[in-house]
């Protein structure tokens, strides 16, 4: 049995979020997520952690050299206890499933205290961007409500604590109104909380990206929200995040294809546990583009290196114009900045001109093993799937 504290995801996503607090000390119990490669990811990942505490990682190494292309992860999962794949739970959390999760999580946790639950709803239906491209400005999306049954785990599994995370918008979506029906279903699960907006660059991620904290604990716990320490970030993305990995124009790299590195890690990914002693990575895959997004990249980069302005659309000449939309969304051709990225958000497979490689030595988007370094996930983390589900 562990002492350690344990905790259940929430909308697990391909698991940044608990990868942080396994990290921490924590010990997952369950994870729970409806998109089926999100859930292979967090699988492999689990068994990742298993072979890891059991001095077994030679196996996880030989299935990421030997890793075809439409393969899931069984050859890796057969290797560890069943009992370790089926804290993953491919679900949709709704009013029909949420017995059936119960009941998985029941058997999982098999009476235990759960110490902790994180994280957060969906949050297209929160977000600004989102609320912009529906007509109905969200109003009527169900995501809406999805917080009801993160409420419905505080009461059925009484953590002593949890954490949940959302986008900037949840301050403002429905003029406030869903923040304060989140508060009172907390304060109605007996929780007290704190929230806070914290910005990922404060913290040493090398990405703009700014959530909404919400920490609760127990009424009567007398806790508050931990005090985070500001640092400053002396790091930039070229020199210190992606020097070491090998160039590629736009198309080249495999899938499945293990890279060696060019050059030696960096203070940066070391301090941050980004390559942990390894001496080869994964998924470093560019994705093709077309002559005329190429142009475009190029004039976008340009623009941001010599002016640090970004590319109007509208004001491209016709003949690069390819879509008819010129009023909004005019920034859709974005350079990564060579110092700190913005925000790169869940959808990036379908919005690969807004992450531009900041380089005219390497026209192209930015590949799966950048947007991961970009977001913090460690070098040994593989996501399973198509290039666009990764």
């Amino acid at each position: 049995m562990s002492n350690t504290l344990n905790f259940i995801d929430l909308f697990a996503g391909a698991g940044g979020l608990s990868e942080g607090f396994i990290r921490a000390g924590y010990t997952p119990l369950a994870h729970i997520e409806m998109d089926k490669y999100a859930c292979d990811t967090l699988r492999t990942r689990t068994a990742f952690h298993w072979l890891k505490s059991n001095s077994q990682l030679k196996k996880y190494k030989k299935y990421l050299h030997e890793k075809q292309e439409k393969e899931d992860g069984s050859k890796l999962w057969k290797q560890v206890p069943k009992s370790v794949i089926d804290t993953v739970i491919q679900s949709e959390i709704g009013e029909k499933t949420i017995d059936d999760i119960f009941a998985k999580v029941d058997k999982l946790t098999e009476n235990r205290q759960i110490d902790i639950i994180i994280g957060g709803p969906p949050c297209q239906a929160y977000s600004v961007v989102g609320r912009a491209r529906d007509p109905q400005n969200m109003q009527n999306d169900p995501r809406n409500f999805l917080y009801k049954y993160y409420i419905q785990f505080l009461k059925r599994y009484s953590p002593k604590m949890f954490v949940f995370e959302n986008v900037p918008g949840i301050l403002s979506a429905q003029n406030g109104v869903h923040l304060e029906n989140i508060k009172r279903g907390i304060d109605e699960a007996g929780y007290e909380i704190e929230l806070k907006r914290l910005k990922a660059s404060d913290y040493g991620v090398l990405q703009n990206r700014e959530r909404v904290i919400i920490i609760g604990w127990k009424k009567g716990l007398n806790m508050k929200y931990p005090e985070l320490e500001k640092k400053d970030n002396p790091y930039k993305i070229l020199p210190d995040l992606f020097s070491d990995l090998p160039a590629r124009q736009h198309g080249e790299g495999g899938l499945t294809e293990t890279v060696k590195y060019t050059a030696p890690t960096t203070k940066y990914l070391k301090q941050f546990h980004i390559r942990n002693g390894w001496d080869f990575t994964t998924q470093h895959i560019a994705r093709p583009h077309n002559p005329t997004d190429l142009e475009i990249y190029r004039r976008a980069i340009t623009l941001w290196l010599d002016k640090k302005e970004r590319l109007n659309y509208a004001k491209l000449p016709p003949e690069l114009q390819m879509h008819n939309n010129k009023k909004s969304f005019l920034n859709r051709f974005q350079v990564v900045d060579p110092v700190c990225c913005h925000t790169v958000v869940a959808h990036i497979a379908m919005d690969g001109h807004y992450y531009i490689y900041p380089s005219l030595k390497q026209i192209r988007s930015i590949t799966i093993r950048e947007a991961a370094r970009i977001q913090s996930f460690p070098d040994d983390y593989y996501f399973e799937g198509s290039r666009s589900a990764a």
